[in-house]
């Protein structure tokens, strides 16, 4: 057993509130630590260290700040399998996929590495006489991040790296169900040489949630998880004034056409439905073969494929899939396996009932696939986050895109084909954030930006890359002159070229 502390401003602390919440290991179902679950005056003792160091951190030329950062790069490059280990120690997910995590998430360090050359201002000479005008991009002050717990260090380095170097101050509110991950990954950053204050970690609930959201000193708020809770934090933190961007819940699509290679499709929905046992924002969890002949033939591929998924413990190399994460998590899931049933959906795989020898009380699932889905199935209008694929078939591409476009989710989709007119048409066209053409889950590498439409994104800004440093930022504009003699005389009209 095991207890996991704050880190506030750097220093390792255990919370005064009195409460705490339990750590599961999903693969056994036993309990295997303990989080301190703090109050908002531990919050306010954070932001207070934040405040006392952001006027130096802020002014420490960006070229510094990115030394940091690769500083940080390098040290936690040698800890990715420690980090990998604690991700799936408490969130369960293979060790393989853990690592395929760590690996992203780094890739914003190392992006984050070069900040100075994306807080290069612009400069106009002569906009007027002997006036000229710069503008560059300043940090807000003190933020914060509200992170879920499918990515526990994935989705924190996507938002401290990039709110630190661009010259804030941050505090982190990991997921209390997984949050070593997220400690180590902080505690390295203070070993890189960040300046103590400038970073914490404030472990808890709701309760800390909403005081991040009301505190006065706190500049803006990045936040991923379900739709709900992304528009409850949107709507908070905004009517407090901050800037948020809030990444909500997802409905991703595969259509596949009839021209595609169908064992192609068949592995790309393999990985990216039931990698993660389904628990990713950019899982599909709809596929969209046009056709009844293309459907059928999808459906003979995946359906073996399905029920001969390896699953076990992350400590089974040869797992392809490990447990969801919670016991409520795994109930609900079955919950809506069976209203699809009873709504009239073909169950063509059913892993309700998969036992793992050795790990009976562990939260596993198998891989589940439907057929035969209709757009007003709870299956379908609600987001399961489980290892549940189902199939529509729509009888043309246009048909297929109406589908797509009729969701309230907006965050992700792919199309596999070998027609480039149809991809060309599709990306053009299909109301969604991010397009993958024969890739299935299309997260975009860290120079460009990660983000949702519609009901998947509440906010204007994406995060991570290029839209990560407008977010931290604010713009300010100089406009300057200087000459030789002083015009004399008022001047009341409106100042022009």
């Amino acid at each position: 057993m095991y207890e996991v502390d704050n880190l506030i401003g750097g220093i390792s602390c255990k919370s005064a509130s009195g409460r705490t919440g339990d750590i599961f290991n999903p693969a056994t179902g036993a309990k295997v630590g303990e989080v301190g679950l703090s109050s908002p005056m531990e919050l306010d003792e954070a932001v207070k260290k934040a405040l006392g160091a952001y006027s130096a951190w802020s002014r420490t030329p960006p070229l510094k700040r990115g030394r940091v950062m690769a500083e940080y790069l390098r040290l936690a490059n040698g800890r990715r399998e420690d980090l990998a280990r604690e991700i799936s120690r408490e969130h369960g997910k293979t060790h393989a996929d853990a690592r395929g995590e760590v690996s992203r998430g780094l890739e914003i360090v190392e992006f984050a590495s070069g900040i100075s050359h994306f807080l290069k201002g612009e400069f106009s000479r002569e906009v007027g006489p002997k006036i000229d005008t710069h503008s560059e991009r300043q940090p807000l002050g003190v933020v914060a991040g509200i992170t879920p717990f499918n990515f526990p260090a994935m989705v924190p380095m996507w938002m401290f790296p990039m709110a630190i170097g661009c010259g804030n101050c941050f505090i982190l509110k990991p997921s209390e169900r997984v949050p070593s991950s997220a400690n180590l990954a902080c505690e390295l950053l203070y070993e890189a040489g960040l300046p103590e204050g400038v970073l914490s970690v404030v472990h808890g609930d709701k309760a800390v949630v909403d005081a991040i959201l009301d505190h006065p000193d706190i500049r803006a708020v990045s936040f991923v998880g379900s739709t709900p809770i992304a528009e409850y934090v949107y709507k908070r933190g905004t009517d407090s004034g901050k800037r948020v961007q809030a990444l909500g819940g997802a409905k991703n699509h595969m259509v596949v056409m009839p021209d595609a290679d169908m064992d192609q499709a068949a592995d790309a929905l393999m990985g990216s439905g039931f990698g993660s046992a389904g628990e990713r924002c950019m899982a599909i969890s709809v596929v969209v073969p046009v056709g009844e002949e293309t459907s059928k033939r999808l459906v003979e591929k995946l359906s073996p494929r399905v029920s001969s998924l390896r699953i076990g413990p992350s400590t089974d190399d040869k797992a392809e899939m490990g447990p969801v994460i919670t016991k409520e998590s795994k109930s609900r899931i079955c919950g809506l396996i069976e209203r699809g049933v009873s709504q009239g959906a073909n169950l063509v795989v059913d892993g309700r009932d998969f036992r793992l020898q050795g790990y009976e009380d562990g939260y596993f699932l198998g891989g589940s696939l439907f057929d035969g889905v209709t757009p007003e199935m709870e299956i379908y209008t609600q987001e399961i986050f489980g290892p549940v694929l189902s199939v529509m078939t729509p009888q043309t591409f246009e048909s297929a895109m109406d589908l797509i476009n009729a969701h309230e989710y907006g965050n992700g989709t792919s199309i596999f084909t070998r027609d480039g007119n149809a991809a060309r048409e599709f990306s053009r066209s299909i109301e969604v954030g991010m397009v993958g053409i024969n890739v299935p889950i299309p997260v975009p590498v860290a120079f460009h930006s990660f983000g949702g439409w519609k009901r998947s994104l509440f906010g204007s800004h994406g995060i991570y890359g290029p839209e990560a440093v407008h977010f931290y930022t604010r713009l300010k504009t100089t406009t300057s002159r200087w000459s030789d003699g002083i015009t004399k005389g008022a001047v009341f009209t409106f100042p022009s070229g």
